[in-house]
């Protein structure tokens, strides 16, 4: 297989600190909370960055889980990490993001116990969310344009 490219285009909105996201024609908006300065029209980009990892593990467990001799008769995952804010708001040395995300998977099937562990173990690793977020990823900015 060859590399595949996967593009995003994201704009300032006039309101606040919104944000709308746009891939392959499908959009989303994305804020913070009325406390922190944004209109609360959107999940924030951290709560996004949680949900990416939920629904990429939950899409490994189902598009896998056939052929990993696992009946998956229901899947899904709950997701929590925590941030030093002081980070984000520039009061201290503390690095902006996650300090560590936690997450349990619920995986309903007729399987062991030892059988559903080490499913979820592969979806661990092979889910390319999880993967850019436990592995530094190369960030490249690539041009700024003055309009």
């Amino acid at each position: 297989m060859a590399v595949e490219t996967f593009k995003a285009v994201s704009k300032k909105l006039p309101e606040g600190l919104s944000v709308e996201s746009e891939v392959r024609g499908f959009k989303m908006v994305l804020d913070e909370p009325k406390e922190m300065g944004g209109t609360n029209k959107g999940m924030n980009p951290v709560e996004a960055l949680l949900c990416a990892l939920g629904s990429c593990q939950t899409i490994v467990a189902s598009a896998f889980a056939k052929a990993k001799g696992i009946n998956l008769q229901d899947f899904w995952v709950e997701l929590e990490g925590d941030i030093d804010l002081d980070g984000f708001m520039g009061k201290s040395d503390v690095r902006p993001g996650f300090q560590e995300i936690r997450f349990k998977m619920h995986i309903k099937t007729d399987a062991s116990k030892e059988k559903a562990e080490e499913f979820a173990k592969f979806i661990e690793k092979t889910c390319p969310v999880g993967d850019s977020i436990a592995n530094p990823v190369k960030l490249v900015l690539s041009d700024v344009i003055v309009e």
